[in-house]
């Protein structure tokens, strides 16, 4: 099926190389002039370069502002800083643990009883943003121009959310979180009803919409700015409509080193607690001594799997993994339901979802002010937590919008905060309410183990069932695969941080996603060393604290970048009633060449040649003609990728807005249901025409040269009206342009009397 072309030229597609599939590094076309918020035609500049974007046309300059180079480099700023900083606190923590365990747990209390507010407001206007983007108009824009599709099947694509933001130590906490919310519960008294209520609820708090919430504000405004903008896949390039240019240098800088060493902890954290818990499952079915020295090897193996998976890229090894992942999760929790207590947990799960949407508000904002005790536990449950999605978000964020192009920002967040939260409570409840439903029949011996030693109660737990080690060896495998998916992202998306990509398809290169693996290793080796899981937790709540601001700048960000698209969007609608120019927006083809457009595949040696012979020729006739009748034209190329000058017609008009006409070479997949017999490449090549806001989605290829100078035309009636229509609103707001004085509307090309209404 054809893919059809945005309504007009104001259609939200950008001009960015990002919106050509395969290009690489090719520059933009030059920058719009659109007013502020891209409202009218008429020019708004920002006061200088310096200065943060103020229009779309700002943005559009993005891509040549963030990169210096327009191929791949290290930022050997970034990479040395961050490894100063993990290295040095590695070597504290092997040389004095005792004090290295001292020092953060006094850093802990003190932000658990100063901070903890902090923590809770930030998360809770994290999940209001995301929904407020779902749900708004502005939810139909997609992570790329209008006319892209996503590139993965929802079942794979749901798997590889999943996998990548749920790690290990949701296993290890799925037990000994209700037991011990259960026994020792934040307000009230232990081993009572009341208690039992909310035991598992508090675990699927934990594990619930404000984390998922996190990876969606992070994921949806990176991938925005990379694949509907060109930016770099990163998370200066998400600040840019905020900071400009200076996202480029030492204060960029800062923000990827804040990112890039919050994930690194935050791996590390979930890494430690993985070993500890594979350990034991380890132990029981190879028979091999359980402590140290078995976590150290199992870092050290699963590094080597970690580099074998991650340099084979995102749709071999690591969607391997994802897949695998999910399905032996699922045949996890079928065995746990049907050999267990069928009927009390399908009971449980139903209660347990219907109390945590019902207390969700107030549990939300729950700090425990008033409770004995309340900062203690906060700071190591629910601060821990927030701080565990905050020091995860920036590299979950980067490998959900690198597998999310294509889809519209609705639904990126309700898929990201359902289908992976909804399989986060059914483990959860599945596991806790079979460890309360034997601590219900009086097994405080399970119950103390539980609480004591979380990686034991967990496996005690499974030895309860009937087939007691096939469970345990399914559930070690899916232990390990939650392991391996969160190092391998993990891997791929510090390396993206610690380079500078133009490409956002592409990853850094395999020597750098090796080194962050080992050093990843090396700090939680360190971890373990100091104290186990709740050093770890203690350097997660401390080093995740600046990744804070980084969400309070991303959601300003990306608020102000909805507004633009907003604003474009009315402007689309209003210019829509005058959109009838002759041939409509793409150009009428005879049938016979309707037909043969069915069959063409062309290379890029032929698009070329139809592009000098056919194209070019049509641009300089017409480019010429506008010249004749006293148009001010500026005709240039372009380099791209492959070298070749795409050519560009551009009509300047005084104050207003330039009428901006480029052909580009794009490459596209060949699809699999053409009417090709057998096929030599997996590519074509397509002539897309690009205005300033982006592609048409149409391809000239095949066409004569009349009916090129006819769609030249088409396209300038249509920005005549875009100018007469952005005119003629009387409120002046964000959401539409303010009016024009009378002696300036005579102004306009066509305006005042000039372009015929309907």
């Amino acid at each position: 099926m054809p893919v059809e072309p945005p309504d007009d030229e104001a259609s939200n597609a950008t001009p960015s190389d990002a919106q050509r599939p395969g290009a690489q590094g090719a520059n933009p076309p030059p920058p719009l002039e659109r007013s502020r918020f891209g409202g009218t035609g008429r020019r708004h500049e920002r006061a200088s370069d310096d200065d943060a974007p103020v229009s779309r046309s700002d943005l559009s300059k993005g891509p040549q502002e963030l990169l210096e180079h327009r191929t791949a480099r290290i930022n050997w700023s970034v990479l040395s800083i961050s490894s100063v900083v993990i290295v040095a606190f590695s070597i504290w923590a092997i040389l004095v643990p005792a004090e290295a365990r001292a020092t953060m747990k006094a850093a802990v209390d003190w932000i658990a009883y100063n901070l903890g507010w902090y923590y809770v407001l930030t998360m809770t206007l994290v999940v209001g943003f995301v929904l407020w983007v779902a749900l708004s108009k502005e939810g139909n824009v997609r992570l790329g121009p209008d006319h892209s599709r996503p590139q993965y099947g929802l079942t794979t694509w749901v798997a590889m959310l999943f996998a990548a933001g749920v790690g290990i130590d949701m296993l290890f906490y799925s037990v000994t979180g209700p037991v011990v919310q259960y026994m020792y519960p934040p307000s009230g008294d232990g081993a009572t009803a009341a208690a039992m209520q909310d035991a598992v609820v508090w675990t699927m708090f934990h594990y619930g919409i404000a984390g998922w919430s996190m990876y969606a504000l992070l994921g949806m405004a990176m991938g925005y700015f990379a694949y509907r903008w060109g930016m770099p896949l990163s998370i200066r390039a998400a600040l840019y409509p905020l900071l400009g240019k200076r996202v480029r240098g030492p204060l960029g800088d800062g923000i990827s080193i804040i990112a890039l060493v919050g994930t690194v902890f935050g791996v590390a954290t979930s890494m430690g607690i993985g070993v500890v818990l594979l350990n034991v499952g380890f132990s029981l079915i190879f028979g091999l001594e359980q402590g140290l020295s078995l976590q150290i090897a199992l870092v050290v193996g699963a590094v080597v799997l970690t580099i074998a998976a991650t340099t084979s890229g995102v749709d071999r090894g690591i969607r391997w993994i994802s897949e695998l992942n999910l399905w032996s999760a699922v045949a996890m929790m079928v065995y746990i339901l049907v050999t267990g207590q069928t009927a009390f947990l399908m009971n449980a799960l139903v209660e347990n979802i219907g109390r945590f949407f019902l207390t969700l508000p107030a549990r939300t904002l729950q700090t425990f002010a008033y409770e004995p005790g309340g900062a203690d536990w906060m700071g190591g449950w629910t601060l821990f937590f927030w701080a565990f999605w905050l020091a995860w978000g920036p590299f979950v964020g980067v490998f959900l919008a690198r597998i999310s192009r294509g889809r519209t920002l609705r639904e990126f967040v309700i898929a990201a905060i359902t289908a992976p939260v909804l399989c986060d409570f059914i483990i959860v409840s599945f596991f806790g309410n079979s460890a309360l439903f034997q601590v219900l029949q009086g097994n405080t011996g399970f119950a103390e183990l539980a609480v004591a030693s979380p990686e034991r109660g967990w496996y005690a737990l499974l030895e309860m069932f009937p087939g007691a080690m096939f469970l345990i060896g399914l559930a070690t495998l899916s232990g390990l695969l939650f392991y391996l998916t969160s190092a391998n992202s993990g891997a791929m998306v510090m390396s993206n941080f610690s380079a500078s990509i133009p490409d956002p398809s592409h990853d850094g290169p395999k020597w750098l996603r090796i080194f962050w693996a080992v050093l990843t290793a090396v700090l939680t080796v360190a971890m373990l060393l100091a104290g186990g899981v709740t050093t770890m937790e203690y350097a997660t709540l401390i080093f995740a604290l600046p990744v804070t601001i980084i969400a309070y700048l991303v959601m300003a960000s990306f608020h102000k970048v909805l507004r633009m698209e907003r604003a474009e969007r009315e402007g689309q609608v209003l210019r829509r009633p005058s959109m009838a120019p002759i041939g409509g927006h793409v150009p009428e083809r005879s049938w016979k060449q309707r037909l043969e457009q069915l069959r063409a595949y062309p290379s890029l040696r032929q698009v070329t040649q139809f592009l000098d012979r056919t194209v070019r020729p049509a641009l300089d006739e017409v480019g010429t003609e506008f010249r004749n009748q006293g148009y001010a034209v500026e005709q240039t190329t372009i380099p791209n990728a492959h070298g070749i000058e795409e050519p560009v017609l551009r009509v300047s008009m005084d104050a207003f807005r330039a009428f901006h006409y480029q052909v580009a070479i794009v490459e596209a997949p060949v699809p699999m249901f053409s009417g090709r017999m057998s096929r030599e490449t997996d590519v074509y090549y397509r002539l897309e025409v690009f205005t300033q806001t982006g592609s048409g989605g149409y391809d000239l290829t095949g066409l004569t040269r009349q009916q090129v100078i006819d769609d030249v035309l088409d396209r300038y009636e249509a920005h005549l009206a875009f100018l007469t229509f952005s005119s003629e609103t009387d409120t002046a707001s964000v959401l539409t342009p303010a009016i024009l004085p009378k002696d300036q509307q005579s102004a306009i090309p066509g305006g005042a009397g000039g372009v015929q209404q309907p």
